[in-house]
């Protein structure tokens, strides 16, 4: 180090030396014969240079109050610290709102930087809508090998190139009133129940015993509700070791038939079909079920990270998470956001700039700190800032743990239509009192296709031509 500091020294003392020569020798030009100085050259008039010019850029996010409010602080702190160029916040209520932009192929609706759920990326690629990052970030200096887990990078990464930033990843868990589920007291009473550390898990055995648990008739208590949707159940497929799509690149039907999907699928529906432990029609028809969970009416429920600040509001609720139960291996899925810039932005150099002001880790927990993100960053996923003790849950560090579970599905255009297209055959099998499992998962890949593949002739008789 010291071989360093009298290295770095020497330019200076040879700059000082030549500075004194400059002067000694400006002094003497500046002195005619008899010693006088010369007359200073008159001034000439010069116009003040111009100040640099401002590119007005747009940011898109969209999220709860709380959570734009802080995306609003980091858009005034950059305005206050930087000049050449001023953000603009552009909001949406909901991600469905912003992405009915995005779908509609108007580059006038595309923000120059903006926030979008992984499965926006297929738009995206087809409407050539977001500039392609990787020589932006290596210009810019941003090392993003140890602050992001290869699997975030991937899920954002196609044509050989990372589309867009990773920013949120929010594994699906399992939240459970702590008043209804007390793990000590079912230790003592010898029932199945997961060990102190609940970062660990639990396996289906004990899921099923805690929902047993939870329901308790006098009370008017049931003990867990999963949507039959096809997000609700992957997560137990996939820990059964089924798979939901036949491809897991280029999908042309649901793979719910198969031998392992199948059987993932029976064992699963024992617990979730069984109307004494489960939400009734009749109560949802009265209430959601996140509204029976936040009555202290009912036992678990699955949710995301963005579940959380809306409980902690909730009087009285009392609650904690754990990770999805496992059939055979721990498995989940998630719900992963990115920052892209567009392709189209007034100036995609300082777009870029910004992109990396909002991706920084003290940006990130500013934001995460609002309880709604679970971020991407590694090292702000198990900062205080995310974690944040003495709240609830008690065991945040789930969410950043259970990311290593999580099963990133292909891309698709449209996951809602593919939801639609099953929704009806997905519920009749969660809620027949004896359903046929292998005709109802054959007829679900087989509305799938109309949606993943649909020049594939269909292979099997519509209802009305048996």
């Amino acid at each position: 180090m010291r071989h360093g500091l009298r290295g770095a020294r020497r330019p200076r003392l040879a700059a000082v030396a030549l500075a004194s020569v400059l002067a000694m020798s400006l002094g003497l030009a500046g002195c005619d014969g008899s010693g006088d100085p010369e007359p200073s050259p008159a001034p000439t008039s010069s116009k003040p240079p111009k100040p640099p010019k401002t590119t007005e850029l747009t940011f898109g996010v969209w999220g709860a109050k709380e959570e734009v409010a802080a995306y609003q602080d980091l858009v005034d702190t950059y305005n206050a610290e930087t000049e050449g160029s001023r953000i603009e916040l552009m909001t949406w209520p909901t991600h469905e709102a912003f992405a009915s932009g995005l779908r509609s192929g108007d580059p006038t609706k595309v923000p120059d930087l903006y926030l979008v759920s992984r499965g926006d990326v297929a738009t995206l690629r087809e409407k050539e809508l977001n500039q392609p990052l990787l020589e932006l970030l290596d210009e810019r200096g941003v090392d993003y090998s140890d602050d992001y887990a290869r699997d975030a990078l991937l899920s954002f990464s196609a044509d050989n190139e990372l589309q867009c930033m990773p920013y949120g990843i929010s594994p699906m868990v399992m939240y459970y009133n702590t008043k209804l589920i007390d793990f000590e007291r079912m230790r003592a009473l010898d029932l199945p129940a997961p060990d102190d550390d609940l970062h660990e898990g639990w396996n289906f055995e004990q899921f099923t015993a805690a929902a047993n648990f939870a329901t308790r008739p006098r009370r008017g208590t049931r003990g867990v509700h999963v949507d039959p949707t096809l997000r609700g159940l992957a997560p137990f497929i996939y820990s059964g070791g089924g798979d939901l799509f036949d491809d897991d690149d280029d999908p042309t039907s649901l793979a719910l038939s198969e031998d392992d999907s199948r059987e993932a699928l029976t064992r699963t529906l024992e617990l979730l079909r069984d109307a004494s432990v489960t939400l009734t029609d009749e109560q949802l028809s009265r209430a959601s079920a996140l509204e029976w969970f936040k009555r202290g009416k009912l036992g678990m429920i699955p949710g995301f990270r963005e579940l959380t600040p809306e409980l902690r509001q909730v009087p009285g609720l009392e609650f904690d998470v754990m990770p999805m139960p496992t059939l055979d291996d721990d498995a989940t899925i998630g719900d992963i956001t990115g920052l892209c810039v567009s392709s189209e932005a007034a100036s995609i150099a300082k777009a870029a700039d910004f992109l990396v002001y909002v991706v920084s880790r003290e940006s990130t927990a500013r934001v995460a700190a609002e309880g709604y993100l679970a971020p991407a960053n590694l090292p702000v996923a198990v900062s205080d800032d995310f974690l944040q003790p003495g709240q609830m849950p008690e065991h945040a560090g789930v969410f950043t743990e259970t990311v290593r579970s999580m099963v990133v599905p292909p891309l698709l255009e449209d996951w809602p239509q593919l939801e639609r297209a099953v929704r009806s055959t997905l519920r009749l099998m969660l809620t027949t009192t004896l359903p046929d499992i292998e005709a109802l998962t054959t007829q679900i890949d087989e509305e799938s296709r109309e949606v993943l593949d649909p020049e594939l002739p269909s292979e099997s008789p519509s209802p009305s031509e048996e």
